[in-house]
């Protein structure tokens, strides 16, 4: 199925020249051209009533000219030059097949740098509003690295609570000469902040599927993961054998005393997007 930018310019709901045609911080889109209430930014499930796939927000973060909007461009199928009339801010809307289940993504391309007064609420909004979060850096930008792991505290703050998913990007791999962070820092990073990993190049459309189908199915883990394993009630927890128990507390002191270990250990899976 064909992605579709919402709205599209010229139809119902596009503002004046000189305005963003994409939705605003707060409305979405149901169809091209139209708008849905504010409740439907809500961080809350997004599966839409009735027959139709689950629906998911995906929001991209990262500093102006790492390649969000080219990686964009890429998943919805579109010229960049659409994207960049709409002032580098836009949803695209794009229906992904991944295991043999459809799912609808929505990509928000909206992040910019922060400025004071209304700048630092939208960026607020936006770390409320994702299903998924997609953090993009260039690999040929120490800079941008480094902001990137900024705005993982920043996610962990503002949704501390919540295991939503979190893919760490480094794109423009196809720069080799000009590489400043290497692949084994970004694994590194990724391991330490608790998020997926992977590397891009827009450029050359490389890895750009393999992202967000990792997103869709990272989704779907850690929702299947919360159903599965409901908190237990007070009184199983009393259940547990004395041996489980004790095997529980020398897998944590070994971890304690191993954390070099266990940090080689999850920099080996962090980019594998179809696992936990």
């Amino acid at each position: 199925r064909a992605s579709t930018p919402l709205p599209r310019p010229g139809g119902t709901g596009a503002t004046s020249r000189g305005e963003p045609c994409h939705p605003q911080l707060g409305h979405t889109a149901s169809e091209p051209g139209g708008r849905a209430p504010r409740g439907s930014w809500s961080s809350d499930s997004s599966g839409s009533s009735g027959p139709r796939e689950p629906r998911y927000r995906v929001v991209l973060l990262g500093d102006p000219g790492v390649g969000k909007t080219s990686l964009v461009s890429l998943f919805a199928g579109v010229q960049e030059r659409d994207l960049l009339e709409q002032h580098g801010e836009a949803a695209y809307e794009r229906t992904l097949t991944v295991d043999g289940e459809e799912t609808t993504l929505l990509v928000l391309d909206i992040w910019e740098p922060e400025q004071r007064g209304e700048e630092s609420r939208r960026h607020h909004q936006c770390l409320q509003v994702g299903n998924a979060y997609v953090i993009v850096y260039s690999i040929t930008d120490r800079g941008s690295f480094e902001s990137a792991s900024e705005l993982r505290i920043q996610l962990r703050r503002a949704r501390q609570a919540e295991d939503i998913p979190i893919i760490l990007v480094g794109n423009k791999t196809d720069l080799v000469r000009c590489r400043e962070v290497s692949v084994e820092e970004g694994r590194a990073c990724a391991a330490v902040f608790d998020c997926k990993f992977i590397e891009t190049s827009a450029a050359l459309q490389h890895n750009v599927d393999e992202l967000f189908e990792g997103v869709v199915r990272q989704i779907r883990l850690r929702r299947g993961a919360k159903e599965s394993h409901p908190h237990p009630a007070p009184s199983q927890k009393h259940k547990e054998s004395l041996s489980r128990r004790a095997r529980h507390f020398l897998d944590r002191l070994v971890a304690r005393n191993s954390s070099k270990g266990a940090l080689k250990v999850r920099s080996k899976s962090c980019h594998d997007l179809s696992v936990l």
